[in-house]
C-alpha cells in the first residue's frame, strides 16, 4: 500500500505551469532583443560556438528537478508490515439523497453540499467504527462499501453530485434496503443507518423497510435537511446560474421539506428523527447515540510500518541539477580542439 505523507506538497505542482510560461516568455523577449541586431540566421554564423538547443535542454532538465523535489517533499511512502488488528466498534451506513431536489439553496451552499459537510466531520469524529455511504434517487447506490479507510471515505463523499443517480425521484425503501443487505446477514444492535434527504418521497414502502431491517437490529434514524416553506431548485449550465427549474405548465417548482415522512420512517426504524438547522445537521447528534450502541469485535488488516522513499525522488534530483549546472550553453567540440594539429 502506498501513501503519501505531506500531500498537501503537490498544490505546488501548480508552480511547474508558470516556470514554463516564464520561460516561454523570457525566449521570446531574447529572440525579439536579438533581431534588432540583425537576422537570426546571420547572427547564427556570427556566433557559431552558441547553441539553441542547450539551453531548452538545461531548462527541461530544471524543470524536472523541481518536479522530482516536489515528489520528494510529499514523500512516498510504501507498507512494509502488514498486521490483522482488532477493533471494536459500530457499523454506520449513511443513504444521502441525490435527488435534484437537494439542489435547493435554502441551506448554504445548498443542501447536498452542506449534507457532504456534515458528513466528513462525521468521519473526522469516527474511532474504530466502520462507515459506508449509500446514494439515492430514483434508484440506489453503494457510494462506499462499509470500511474503516476514513481517507477513502471522504474523498468518495467529496465526489458525490446529483448526477451519480441517473434515474430522478426519492426511493428512499430501495436505500434502507440495500443499506440493509450491506450490513450481511449477522445480527446484531451495533448497527445504525442515517437517511439524510428532504423527505420529498412518494415511496410509501420507506416505512416497511424501515421496519424490516430493525427487527433485525438496525436502528434507522433520519435527519430531515430542507425548509417547511420550500425553497425554488436552481438551475445551472456550464455553472453560470440561468434561472429556477419549472413544471409542465411553467410554474417555478418549489421544494418543501417533508417531516412527517421522515418522523414515521425513524420511528419505524426505532431511531429518532432530527430537523437539520444552518449550524448543525445532526449527525453528531446521531454520533453521540451511536457511541452507545453495542460494539462489535471485527478484524481489519492494516499496516503499521510504512518505508520513506524520498530518498530516491531527492537523489534524482540532485543528479538533474548537477547535469543541469554541467551543461554548458556553447557547442565547442572539444573534442575536436584536442586532436587538432597545432
Amino acid at each position: 500500500m502506498i501513501r503519501m505523507e505531506n500531500i498537501e506538497y503537490l498544490y505546488a505542482i501548480g508552480i511547474i505551469p508558470v516556470i514554463v510560461l516564464i520561460y516561454l516568455l523570457n525566449r521570446k523577449w531574447r529572440r525579439k532583443a536579438l533581431k534588432k541586431f540583425g537576422e537570426m540566421n546571420i547572427l547564427s554564423l556570427m556566433m557559431p560556438d552558441v547553441s539553441n538547443i542547450k539551453p531548452i535542454q538545461k531548462f527541461i532538465l530544471f524543470t524536472l528537478a523541481m518536479l522530482f523535489l516536489i515528489f520528494g517533499l510529499v514523500n512516498p511512502q510504501i507498507g512494509s508490515k502488514l498486521e490483522e488488528v482488532k477493533r471494536e466498534g459500530s457499523d454506520i451506513v449513511v443513504c444521502l439523497d441525490v435527488s435534484n431536489s437537494m439542489k435547493a439553496e435554502d441551506f448554504r451552499p445548498n443542501r447536498l453540499e452542506k449534507a457532504k459537510q456534515a458528513i466528513e466531520k462525521l468521519i473526522d469524529k469516527l474511532n474504530n467504527d466502520r462507515i459506508g455511504i449509500i446514494v439515492f434517487a430514483g434508484e440506489a447506490y453503494v457510494q462506499l462499501p462499509i470500511t474503516t479507510d476514513y481517507a477513502a471515505a471522504k474523498l468518495f463523499s467529496e465526489n458525490i453530485d446529483c448526477d451519480v443517480v441517473p434515474t430522478q425521484g426519492t426511493v428512499i425503501s430501495a436505500a434502507i434496503e440495500l443499506a440493509g443487505n450491506s450490513f450481511g446477514s449477522e445480527e446484531g444492535k451495533n448497527k445504525a443507518i442515517i437517511v439524510i434527504s428532504d423527505g420529498e418521497s412518494h415511496d410509501d414502502d420507506a416505512v416497511a423497510a424501515a421496519r424490516s431491517v430493525s427487527e433485525k437490529g438496525t436502528v434507522v434514524h433520519c435527519i430531515g435537511i430542507g425548509s417547511p416553506e420550500g425553497s425554488p431548485i436552481p438551475t445551472y449550465k456550464n455553472k453560470v446560474h440561468t434561472g429556477f427549474r419549472k413544471d409542465r405548465e411553467g410554474n417555478t417548482v418549489v421544494t418543501k421539506l417533508d417531516e412527517g415522512a421522515l418522523e414515521e420512517i425513524a420511528s419505524a426504524g426505532g431511531g429518532v428523527y432530527l430537523r437539520a438547522s444552518q449550524g448543525e445537521i445532526g449527525l453528531l447528534s446521531l454520533q453521540e447515540r451511536i457511541n452507545k450502541m453495542e460494539k462489535k469485535m471485527f478484524d481489519s488488516k492494516m499496516y503499521t510500518d510504512y518505508e520513506d522513499r524520498f530518498q530516491l525522488f531527492i537523489a534524482i534530483t540532485l543528479f538533474l541539477l548537477i547535469m543541469e549546472i554541467t551543461l554548458t550553453t556553447r557547442t565547442s567540440k572539444w573534442w575536436v580542439k584536442m586532436f587538432k594539429p597545432d
